[in-house]
């Protein structure tokens, strides 16, 4: 009887301990790890108004702050250079015919001084601003005005080419390293120390040559090539 007793309960510690297993809880399962979404690149197009221009814009060219110009590379006579009167020959292209791109590459590297009267203001344009004078509306001042005394205010294109075309459209003369002009009520001088050609237009008998204008040109070279560096303007001023 004490045998069957403990076969009974060795039976039955068994079957707890088999039943323990079957009923045990199963682990609660845990939710896959949510993949990192691939993120692939777009398109880095920026839109046009984001895209900054590498030229001067037409609409924005500044006036100079200092009208410095280094000295040429190559010492020679432009008086028998017939680049330099080839120069001008561009120059004169390029303003009846309104071509930018031709005008910026007559200007010197180190810029171009203009000035639209003897004793008006400098307004000085590198190559990549002279490439849109014929198409910006950025007003200069150029200074007072002859004989009305008020500020003489407006384009390159608006202000200096009308008379540049007046000069390169009539029977002007060249002269170089030589000042040529009509009656003046004021000294006709030229402010730099270097090389300079003379455009001259001695104006018509009817007027009594009081229409006469000169264009002053400053030609510097570098590397053996002539480049402008500075136009000036001279006329009759009551």
């Amino acid at each position: 009887m004490k045998k069957m007793l403990t076969l009974c309960s060795l039976w039955g510690f068994f079957l707890l301990t088999g039943c323990s297993f079957s009923i045990s809880t199963a682990p609660t399962p845990t939710q896959p790890d949510t993949p990192t979404p691939i993120l692939f690149p777009t398109s880095t197009v920026l839109p046009a108004t984001a895209i900054a221009p590498t030229a001067i814009p037409p609409t924005s060219i500044p006036a100079p702050t200092s009208t410095t110009i280094s000295a040429p590379t190559v010492a020679t006579d432009i008086c028998t250079d017939p680049k330099a009167t080839a120069l001008i020959d561009s120059l004169k292209s390029a303003i009846l015919n309104g071509d930018g791109a031709l005008l910026s590459s007559v200007v010197s590297p180190n810029g171009m001084d203009v000035r639209w009267v003897h004793s008006g203001n400098v307004i000085k344009y590198l190559p990549d601003q002279a490439k849109f004078l014929f198409e910006t509306t950025f007003e200069a001042d150029w200074g007072v005005a002859p004989g009305s005394g008020e500020e003489k205010m407006g384009s390159f294109h608006d202000v200096i080419v009308p008379d540049l075309v007046k000069i390169f459209e009539s029977a002007y003369t060249l002269h170089c390293n030589e000042i040529k002009h009509g009656g003046a009520t004021y000294e006709v001088a030229w402010p730099y120390t270097r090389d300079f050609y003379t455009i001259y237009d001695a104006g018509t008998q009817q007027n009594g040559n009081m229409d006469w204008r000169t264009w002053m040109v400053g030609i510097e070279y570098t590397d053996g090539k002539p480049y402008l560096y500075a136009l000036m303007q001279f006329f009759w001023e009551p």
